[in-house]
């Protein structure tokens, strides 16, 4: 979008939005805005299927644009948005997916669609395709004795330009894409939990992979995690903007509470502005559901760090408040 087409946004949401979770969006995109208008730097935490709900045609921008400068995301949101990329006509949508019967999901599995509420990933043009360049790259990495992260591997494919014959969309709808030009610091939690960890591991069963540690590890990312946080708040803080919750938001946030308490570095700052989008019920025990005022006790915000709740659907809310902080 232009920047005319984002001016257009904030405004028609400055207009309406005056209530409720409404008004919490815009306090929220506010506060973000004020944040890194101070010089400080945004935190990206991504749980849910947002790849494929194509966030990117937003979230890129965001990345280009220097408005989000780390992400933390599941294995799923990391390869769901190359899929989206190389295979985004084969995709399929099913507006009545609530009345789908056992019978006709076993349908849409003979036809090799993988489904995500209402949009099926097709699996031989999208996963298929990915498998065959990042099984090169896990292989020759293996060969060479050389290990990587999840995502440098991703980006390790991009750059070569190995997949741009099968690009579909618009380049700069891809935030991975945006991420990759960048060289954008990104953390993945729990990748074995994801499509390519699955085919990974099937790799190192076959033996085709002969060093499991080819691919660096959960706690290699905290390590990352926590040496990129330590040196960036010499100089500056970091915020913490979260979409969902489970492992992609807990993951990140929790190095605070280790640098300060584990590792005894009492000097380190907290998070110095948080939001989350959720519609998790509060609270019933779950991370997701919980309310930011709870993160106090566990050494991750402090009493006075800026906090926001949205309660709602973060395929709505996130397009909004990315718009609204890219706009004038």
């Amino acid at each position: 979008m232009s920047k005319e087409q984002y001016n257009a946004v904030k405004g028609y949401i400055k207009h309406h939005y005056r209530h409720f979770n409404a008004a919490a969006l815009i306090d929220a995109a506010e506060g973000y805005r004020t944040f890194l208008d101070k010089g400080n730097h945004m935190l990206l935490a991504m749980a849910g299927a947002m790849s494929t709900a194509e966030l990117g045609l937003s979230l890129a921008d965001m990345i280009r644009e220097g408005k989000i400068h780390a992400i933390s995301c599941t294995g799923a949101n990391l390869e769901e948005d190359i899929y989206n990329l190389v295979a985004h006509d084969h995709y399929v949508r099913i507006p009545n997916y609530r009345d789908l019967t056992p019978e006709d999901e076993h349908e849409l599995l003979t036809r090799h669609l993988n489904r995500v509420t209402d949009t099926c990933i097709p699996e031989e043009e999208a996963i298929r395709r990915i498998e065959d360049a990042i099984l090169d790259e896990w292989t020759e990495a293996d060969r060479k004795g050389e290990r990587y992260f999840p995502h440098e591997f991703l980006y390790r494919i991009l750059r070569s330009g190995r997949l741009e014959q099968y690009y579909q969309i618009d380049p700069k709808n891809s935030w991975m894409l945006a991420a990759a030009e960048k060289n954008l610091p990104i953390f993945v939690p729990g990748w074995e939990d994801s499509t390519s960890g699955n085919i990974y591991a099937s790799h190192c069963i076959r033996g085709d992979i002969h060093n499991v540690h080819t691919v660096r590890s959960g706690i290699e990312y905290m390590i990352a995690l926590a040496d990129y946080y330590t040196k960036l708040t010499t100089e500056r803080s970091i915020g913490f903007f979260q979409i969902g919750g489970g492992i992609a938001g807990d993951f990140p946030i929790c190095v605070v509470p280790m640098l300060r308490q584990d590792l005894e570095r009492r000097e380190t700052p907290l998070w110095g502005y948080f939001c989350q989008i959720s519609d998790s019920t509060t609270s019933y025990g779950s991370y997701s559901g919980a309310v930011p005022n709870e993160k106090i006790t566990w050494e991750k915000l402090a009493i006075d760090t800026p906090k926001f709740l949205i309660e709602s659907d973060a395929t709505i809310v996130a397009p909004l408040v990315f718009a609204y902080v890219l706009a004038d």
